[in-house]
């Protein structure tokens, strides 16, 4: 049997299911593949801590380790000595790759199949019939980054910028649905890019319009993290008119301060961040925020990182992502005046409890509400802002209104109606 360890973001996530269907199409068994994400130093820490473990717990399995921190270092996993194989983010999704498994832990063979990401520049629209017993899908829409911030080193995993297109997102679309799940979560690396790379340059915005006309049955479409300075009119339009275009939306923010973002080599301002929250408000009265934050980015003073504090509430965030700067070898940031590690932690605990106390403010203002709940299990489902919420009724997969009655700090608690 195959296991499946998987880090990091949705699209890993989604990945991990083609690596099931193309592991098994190859016959691969008795292994365990990792797959991997290197968006921070510890993120990477925690993959090589789960290698160890697992080879103690069964000296006998394989160990195939794929993804992102494979891709840009494969040559600190091939150097470990429970791991068998190393592949690359392309090479992951091929059942070729699992194919070749007779020299396994033979001494001197290739552990490293890692070819050059960069020059890669078409994506597929990877068929996977559903998630599991997930009530809710991922569809690829796209991969890759163009861009290059001074903190990241996604873009160098990934490759650069490729999008799946229209027609084939459709399909993808339409055989999640019929598989019976009640929600689709559009993701990638740069969702809002997409369509720059394809004939006709289709835009997000009108992926989403496609998607919703075509298919009149699907209850539900959610997007991932996107960038709002890439947002373009018809998704705009989209969201003031499409009720099955769920309102939450997750921003690339990094930070809330100007000088700060300038470094990140970022593409929009503080007042750019302001401005799209407010006008999407306007559009959508439900609409809640998440954002990704940086805590203690180099050069950063107490007044920079009180500016991103203040964007918690300045731009009406709801769900937090808070990452401890985390410098990455290779990228410009690395070589920036770093803060005091402590200074850093202090930092990300404090963005994280502004999080915490917006997160509150949110879960009591819905008291007595009423919402479309999608029952992901029994006892547990999400509303349509994406909020977590504990309810007793529906069977996984189907929405059901149910009336907010409190919260436990964490998640609505909720009465079916």
């Amino acid at each position: 049997m195959t296991e499946i360890v998987t880090f990091g973001c949705r699209l890993n996530a989604l990945e991990s299911e083609v690596i099931r269907a193309r592991a098994a199409e190859a016959g691969l068994g008795n292994a365990v593949i990792f797959n991997s994400c290197a968006v921070t130093g510890e993120a990477v820490r925690q993959v090589r801590q789960a290698i160890r473990k697992a080879k103690r717990g069964e000296p006998g399995r394989r160990v195939i380790v794929t993804g992102c921190a494979a891709q840009i270092d494969p040559a600190q996993f091939a150097k470990m000595p429970e791991v068998d194989l190393v592949l690359g983010n392309e090479e992951k999704l091929a059942a070729s790759s699992y194919r070749q498994t007779t020299d396994f832990g033979v001494a001197g063979a290739d552990k490293v199949k890692v070819d050059d990401i960069m020059a890669v520049r078409e994506t597929g629209g990877h068929l996977v019939s559903g998630l599991g017993a997930r009530s809710r899908a991922f569809v690829q829409i796209q991969n890759g980054c163009d861009h290059r911030c001074t903190f990241c080193v996604i873009p160098f995993g990934r490759g650069p910028s490729r999008s799946v297109p229209t027609g084939a997102v459709v399909d993808q679309a339409r055989r999640l649905l019929a598989n019976g799940h009640a929600e689709l979560v559009l993701t990638g690396v740069d969702l809002t890019a997409y369509g720059a790379d394809l004939r006709g340059r289709p835009t997000l915005g009108r992926l989403v319009r496609t998607l919703l006309r075509q298919l009149p049955e699907l209850p539900r479409l959610r997007l991932s993290s996107i960038d709002s300075v890439e947002v373009d009119d018809a998704l705009m339009r989209a969201i003031a008119e499409e009720d099955r275009l769920m309102p939450h939306f997750h921003l690339s923010l990094q930070s809330g301060d100007d000088l700060i973002l300038k470094r990140m080599r970022r593409r929009h301002s503080r007042s750019d961040a302001i401005a799209f929250t407010q006008a999407v408000r306007r559009r959508r009265p439900d609409v809640v925020f998440g954002a990704d934050l940086i805590a203690g980015f180099p050069t950063e003073t107490d007044t920079a990182f009180m500016n991103s504090i203040d964007a918690v509430s300045d731009c009406g965030l709801t769900f937090l992502h808070v990452f401890p700067f985390s410098p990455r070898p290779g990228t410009p940031a690395a070589r920036m005046p770093q803060l005091d590690r402590r200074l850093v932690k202090e930092r990300a605990a404090l963005l994280r409890q502004r999080g915490a106390d917006a997160l509150t403010a949110h879960l009591a203002a819905e008291t007595g509400r009423t919402h479309q709940v999608l029952v992901e299990r029994d006892g547990f489902g999400r509303t349509e802002q994406y909020t977590p919420t504990k309810f007793a009724g529906g069977s996984p997969g189907t929405i059901v209104a149910a009336r907010i009655a409190g919260h436990d700090g964490q998640s609505l608690i909720a009465e079916a109606v």
